[in-house]
């Protein structure tokens, strides 16, 4: 197996290889948006960025929300922190905890694995829902999007104690909607990000509980381009 170079990519694998992928449990994806940051500042694109980050002047929401702004909670929030506050490195994490003033970067991420089609609308209107959230509470934030599509021939849903395969049929397999899932995220949420990254995967969710990458090289190639031009971004808006 080839390792991926980036945290989130990586976080990403992490949820699925090896043990059953469990959709309802609501902080996977923070695990995976939260990966950005880190990517980002490992990158060192951005000198502005990095400097702040080291000196704790800017972190990673742990609530996913600005103080004192009521909203939906995203993902993953970066921003300035909240002068009271105090900074909470984590061992391992480059990019400290605490909460925010201001949201400079916003990131979302979603998992389409199974029933694409039955739940496209709800992921694109929470997708939308979730950019313009970002954007409420003044200022200009950096919008970001990460949405897993599955290409497997086949998978396994659990609830509880049920599993619920694939069946081709009145359960279709991932690869019989997933191109159509892409289209339309892109046609209908994609506008609403300035940067929006379609993650392709194959994952069956069954014993051994094996994940890949559709195409890893591309798949990296995108990413980094995605980092790039974020850290670009964040020197001219901030």
């Amino acid at each position: 197996m080839t390792e991926e170079k980036y945290s989130l990519l990586k976080t990403f694998r992490s949820l699925f290889e090896g043990k059953p992928y469990r959709h309802r449990k609501s902080n996977l994806g923070d695990l995976v948006a939260s990966q950005l940051y880190e990517d980002l500042i490992a990158l060192n694109k951005s000198a502005k960025l990095v400097e702040r980050v080291q000196h704790h002047e800017r972190v990673v929401n742990q609530k996913n929300l600005m103080t004192g702004k009521p909203s939906r909670r995203g993902d993953g929030t970066f921003g300035e922190l909240v002068p009271a506050a105090v900074a909470l490195s984590e061992k391992g994490m480059l990019v400290a905890r605490g909460p925010v003033a201001t949201i400079e970067i916003g990131a979302e991420t979603k998992i389409l694995a199974k029933a694409m089609i039955k739940q496209i609308d709800r992921v694109i209107t929470d997708l939308i829902n979730q950019a313009t959230q970002f954007k409420s509470g003044g200022g200009n934030p950096i919008c970001v999007a990460f949405v897993g599509i599955n290409f497997a021939e086949q998978y396994v849903s659990f609830e509880g104690r049920k599993r619920w395969p694939t069946d081709g049929k009145k359960y279709k397999h991932p690869i019989q909607e997933a191109a159509q899932a892409e289209q339309r995220l892109r046609e209908k949420a994609s506008p609403a990000f300035d940067e929006f990254q379609i993650l392709r995967f194959r994952a069956t969710n069954a014993r051994p509980f094996p994940f890949e990458w559709s195409d890893l090289a591309m798949t990296e190639m995108e990413y980094s381009s995605v980092l790039t031009r974020v850290s670009r971004e964040y020197d001219r808006r901030y």
